[in-house]
C-alpha cells in the first residue's frame, strides 16, 4: 500500500483552480437565452457526467466501470450530496431573493469546519476560525442589502433550502474524506462526480417542460458542464487529500469573490461599494489564513 503525504501547497492551488472554474457560472448564465432552470440543470449535469466519463476512460480504459463500482456506499452518498447542492440552490432561488441564497450558502466554511471537527476529529486552528469569521463578515457586507426585501410567505422556505446547500457540501467532504484510510493513497474520487451527474440529470429531465435550447445555448451549457462544473469538481476532489475540511470550505469562497468580477468585466454589471468592501475582507482572510498555514507547514 502506497503511503500518502499531504501537500498543502498543491491542495491550495487545486482548490483555487476549482473556485475559478465555479465562478464562471454567473457569466455563462448571463449569455444563455434558455431560462428554464430544470433544463439548465439537465444539460449541465449531462455534460458534467460525460466529461468525467471521458476522463475515467482515458485514465483506466476497460477498468473504468470497475472504478465506478469501487466507490462503495460512501462514494454514492458523496455523489448524492453533490447532486443535492444543485437542487437546493435551484429551489432556494425560486423561493427567496438571490442575495439571501448566496449569503446563506456562504456559511459553508463554518459548517464544514464544524463537521470536520465533530466527525473527523480535525483540529481547527484559531487562525482558521478567525479567517472564517472575517470571511463571513465580508459575505454579510457584500450581500447585506439583499435582506432589505419585502417578506413573502414562502421566503422562509427559500432560506431553509439555501441553508441545506452548505450542509450538503460539508457532508460531501465528510464522506469523501472517510473513503480515504490514514496513511494510504487517496481513493479515486472521479466516479463520485460521474454518479452525481447522473443523479442530478435524471430528475431534471423529468421536471423540464421542454428541451428547446439552441445550438449556442447547448455549447454554453457544455462549457458549464465540462469546465465550470466538471473540471471544478474534479480539482476539488483532487484537493481533498491535501487539505483540512475547514480550509476546503474557506478556499471555496473564491467562487463568491470572482463570480461578480467576471460578470462586471463581461457584461458591465458594476459591483456596489458594499460588494467591493466585503470582497476585500474575504480576500484578506484567505491570504492571511493561507500564509499562516503554509508557514506552519514549512516549519514542520
Amino acid at each position: 500500500m502506497t503511503a500518502h503525504t499531504p501537500n498543502r501547497r498543491k491542495g491550495v492551488l487545486l482548490m483555487l483552480g476549482a473556485g475559478l472554474c465555479w465562478s464562471l457560472g454567473g457569466l455563462i448564465v448571463r449569455a444563455l437565452t434558455v431560462k428554464d432552470a430544470w433544463e439548465i440543470v439537465f444539460w449541465r449535469s449531462l455534460f458534467m457526467g460525460a466529461f468525467v466519463a471521458v476522463v475515467l476512460l482515458a485514465m483506466h480504459g476497460r477498468q473504468a466501470v470497475a472504478q465506478v463500482r469501487a466507490v462503495g456506499a460512501g462514494g454514492v452518498v458523496a455523489a448524492v450530496c453533490l447532486a443535492a447542492q444543485i437542487y437546493f440552490f435551484i429551489l432556494s432561488l425560486g423561493k427567496t431573493a438571490t442575495a439571501n441564497t448566496f449569503v446563506l450558502m456562504s456559511i459553508s466554511p463554518l459548517v464544514t469546519a464544524i463537521t470536520g471537527w465533530l466527525f473527523l476529529g480535525e483540529r481547527v486552528r484559531w487562525t482558521t476560525w478567525a479567517a472564517i469569521a472575517v470571511a463571513l463578515a465580508g459575505i454579510a457586507v457584500m450581500f447585506g442589502d439583499g435582506f432589505r426585501v419585502e417578506e413573502a410567505s414562502s421566503q422562509w422556505l427559500g432560506n431553509l433550502f439555501a441553508l441545506f446547500v452548505p450542509l450538503a457540501y460539508a457532508m460531501q467532504i465528510l464522506f469523501v474524506r472517510r473513503m480515504q484510510r490514514p496513511g494510504a493513497a487517496p481513493p479515486n474520487l472521479l466516479p463520485t462526480i460521474l454518479i452525481a451527474g447522473i443523479i442530478a440529470a435524471v430528475p431534471a429531465f423529468l421536471l423540464a417542460p421542454t428541451l428547446a435550447a439552441s445550438r449556442t445555448d447547448i455549447a454554453l451549457l457544455a462549457l458549464m458542464g465540462c469546465v465550470q462544473l466538471g473540471l471544478g469538481c474534479l480539482l476539488m476532489t483532487l484537493a481533498v487529500p491535501h487539505l483540512r475540511a475547514a480550509q476546503m470550505g474557506l478556499l471555496a469562497l473564491t467562487e463568491t469573490i470572482l463570480a461578480p468580477l467576471w460578470v462586471w468585466l463581461g457584461v458591465g454589471e458594476v459591483p456596489a461599494g458594499a460588494a467591493l468592501a466585503g470582497g476585500a475582507l474575504i480576500i484578506a482572510a484567505l491570504v492571511a489564513n493561507g500564509w499562516v498555514s503554509l508557514r506552519e507547514d514549512s516549519a514542520r
